[in-house]
């Protein structure tokens, strides 16, 4: 039996007394389970008239005008946050104080707020009829800020046998960190960025605080204005708008993963010459001999 370097390998014992407990939590999961269930179909939210609500044209084209709504919000936030991010990265990692120390303060101080309240606070002092703009920038400044931090760790993950060889080259020092250390930083950090944009995405409900009709306002005013058989269908709305939340998320994690194995598989620098062509030289014109010094 080969042992691990970390830990020792289980014996008999330790194998039947994991077995035990996987069953035994299994079981109690999959009880909890029933147990909600069952207590939802007594409560009726299970019965079909709770789903047919969705049948509706009307209900159908409220979830795909939330849906765009919540989409037209996280695609300005998304770039905004990026761009945002790369310059406060670069802002502070300049050698120049002023504008490191401003870099500094700012990524801290809205780090440290609330994002619901920087959200708030856009939409009654500046962007009272504008809730898209208020919920876009307020995730805009938070995630942006985010995503500095995350971009500067990777930028100082770089080599600094990268950033030398550029100067060596005669690069300038604002060709050095855009053409070089910040593409190799995005590609180290590619999978933190994905799971911050993750985040951009659900923060996106956050919206429902200044009346942004994105895809939880609707789901709330769905589930508390529509009465079925005397009762209100939260769990199918519920699971219907949640399982929209899962499938932008999958579909955004998917795409980053198609993004990453592109950048991998991407044929970029010096070709290296084959076997065939490094065996044959040039023509080279005979030199004199040089002179012996006895």
């Amino acid at each position: 039996m080969s042992a691990s370097v970390l830990y020792d390998a289980p014996g008999p014992k330790a194998i039947l007394r994991n077995r035990i407990y996987a069953v035994v939590g299994t079981t109690v999961v999959l009880a909890l389970i029933a147990i909600s269930v069952l207590r939802l179909y007594n409560k009726g939210q299970l019965a079909p008239e709770m789903w047919d609500i969705f049948n509706y044209a009307g209900v159908r084209q409220g979830i795909l005008d939330s849906l765009l709504a919540t989409l037209k919000a996280f695609a300005i936030a998304a770039v905004l946050s990026l761009v945002l991010g790369v310059l406060l990265a670069v802002a502070r990692l300049s050698e120049h104080k002023p504008i490191r120390w401003a870099a500094t303060t700012f990524i801290e101080l809205f780090r440290s707020i609330p994002l619901l309240i920087t959200i708030y606070a856009l939409w009654v002092g500046f962007l009272t009829n504008q809730s898209m703009w208020a919920l876009a920038l307020g995730l805009t400044i938070y995630n942006g800020c985010v995503q500095a931090e995350v971009l500067r760790a990777g930028i100082n993950s770089v080599p600094k046998g990268q950033s030398e060889a550029a100067y060596a080259l005669g690069m300038s020092k604002t060709q050095v960190m855009m053409t070089v250390l910040v593409p190799q930083g995005v590609r180290a950090m590619l999978p933190t960025i994905v799971s911050q944009l993750v985040v951009t995405l659900k923060d996106t409900s956050l919206g429902y605080i200044i009346l942004y009709p994105e895809l939880l306002q609707k789901a709330r005013l769905l589930a508390s204005n529509t009465l079925v058989d005397g009762d209100y269908p939260y769990v199918p709305v519920i699971f219907v708008f949640g399982s929209i939340y899962v499938a932008l998320c999958l579909a955004l994690s998917a795409l980053a993963t198609w993004i990453e194995k592109r950048g991998r598989g991407a044929k970029t620098g010096i070709p290296v010459a084959s076997i065939e062509a490094a065996a044959v030289t040039p023509d080279v014109p005979d030199l004199p001999d040089a002179p012996i010094v006895k």
